[in-house]
């Protein structure tokens, strides 16, 4: 079978290319991807080339399919696995792999044949004696794309401990009625963690979330509302710290002068970090969620109090394969809607260019369907295209019918009505 797919040859050298697939072994399994959301780590990938430490050194010859937020279709199945999956099931991976043959290897960096930016794969063993594919029983595809960067949300609270004095004991997970404050919080990922905080299975009493964007933090306060929050039992604060002599202070007096609990650090900035150990209250836990590019990073942190009021930093680059589980459960079941991560969409041939701008595109999460023809497109662009495009003016009538996000109902009609990749020849 054929494929389209983007590969990386070298640093900054992506393709979008047709080519043929190997025939499955019996250990592999066939599959046709529709829908992958585009993550930084992919972009950081595309410009590290084989510096990065998942992709291999020989790319030049033997390149790479890029994405690792992917969902699909199978279809077909080769022997070994045709008792656990069949023909039409819906899948998601879990692109850590944790092969001790090589503990970096993973979809979307290391491998020739699988990777979220192409139009079918080959499933190969490595990943499926990880069980790392995993069915996926909801509606809409780009749930399954999103499972990957909710698991990594749902990961750093699970991730995140806490102790009793006098004990060795860690008790895993948020402090469930404590006080929590999510950092340069209003971003895809943050706005995913505000999602789980309020509708996952443990809630803090108090949720501070702040940023330094006002447009971003009106439209966070207008999906996740202090009313519904209230509803979950929290009081949730949105806090512009733009202009604000001593955020610590404020965080602080938010806080009833008790400090956080729990402290989620969204943005790889030292000043963030350093405002977040100031509010650490006793045995608290910060979590640096933020994937810095500079591997010097580096932040001040108070040692006074880690020995006096035992406090102490978390962190997690994913979730774990249970992580992933639970949040394709969650989305299944409809208590948590990650919709608010998803600032763009686009077809295949959009990949290329935003994988390279990544940083530059502003918004949140991109989420790219593999099947179809399409540049990169805003939503809030829908309405204003649809003046001379049938197709984002019904996209537009959809959305905003949905409080302005992403649905299932419009990726079934986009799906149903773009242009098939496939036809650009």
């Amino acid at each position: 079978m054929k494929t389209k797919a983007v590969r990386l040859y070298g640093k900054e050298d992506l393709r979008l290319e047709e080519f043929e697939l190997p025939a499955i072994q019996p250990d592999e399994i066939l599959a046709k991807i529709i829908s992958d959301s585009i993550c930084m780590s992919s972009y950081k990938a595309a410009i590290q080339g084989s510096d990065h430490k998942r992709v291999p050194a020989d790319i030049a010859v033997n390149p790479v399919i890029i994405g690792h937020e992917f969902c699909g279709e199978i279809i077909e199945v080769g022997s070994r696995w045709a008792d656990q999956f069949k023909p039409g099931d819906r899948f998601a991976i879990q692109p850590a792999i944790n092969d001790p043959a090589n503990v970096y290897a993973a979809p979307g960096y290391t491998f020739r044949y699988i990777g979220g930016a192409a139009t079918h794969i080959v499933i190969p063993a490595v990943v499926m004696e990880h069980g790392c594919l995993l069915q996926y029983k909801g509606d809409a595809f780009y749930f399954g794309s999103l499972g990957e960067p909710v698991s990594c949300i749902v990961g750093g609270f699970h991730v995140n401990y806490h102790t009793t004095a006098g004990s060795y004991e860690h008790h895993m997970g948020i402090v469930e009625g404590g006080n929590m404050a999510l950092l340069a919080g209003v971003g895809p990922m943050g706005l995913g963690a505000i999602d789980y905080a309020l509708h996952g299975p443990r809630q803090p009493k108090l949720m501070v979330v702040t940023d330094i964007d006002a447009a971003r933090l009106a439209r966070a306060e207008s999906i996740y509302t202090v009313e519904e929050a209230a509803r979950c039992g929290v009081k949730l604060v949105y806090l512009n710290t733009s202009g604000l002599e001593d955020v610590p202070a404020r965080l602080l007096e938010l806080s009833g002068g008790k400090g956080y609990d729990d402290v989620y650090v969204y943005a790889p900035v030292a000043a963030v970090v350093e405002q977040a150990d100031k509010i650490l209250g006793y045995d608290g836990c910060l979590n640096f969620f933020a994937g810095p590019a500079n591997p010097a990073f580096g932040a001040q942190f108070n040692f006074y109090n880690v020995h006096y009021n035992a406090t102490h930093v978390a962190g997690n680059s994913g979730g774990n394969t249970d992580d992933l589980v639970e949040s394709l459960e969650l989305m299944a079941a409809g208590k948590i809607n990650p919709s608010s991560m998803i600032t763009h969409v686009g077809g295949l041939d959009s990949v290329i260019d935003t994988t390279l701008r990544l940083p530059k595109i502003p918004g949140g999460k991109k989420l790219i369907y593999t099947q179809i023809s399409m540049p990169l497109t805003a939503i809030a662009d829908f309405r204003a295209l649809g003046a001379e495009n049938e197709i984002f003016r019904k996209l537009a009538d959809i959305v905003e019918q949905n409080n302005g996000l992403w649905c299932g109902e419009a990726e079934k009609y986009l799906l149903a009505n773009a242009r098939r990749i496939t036809d650009n020849g």
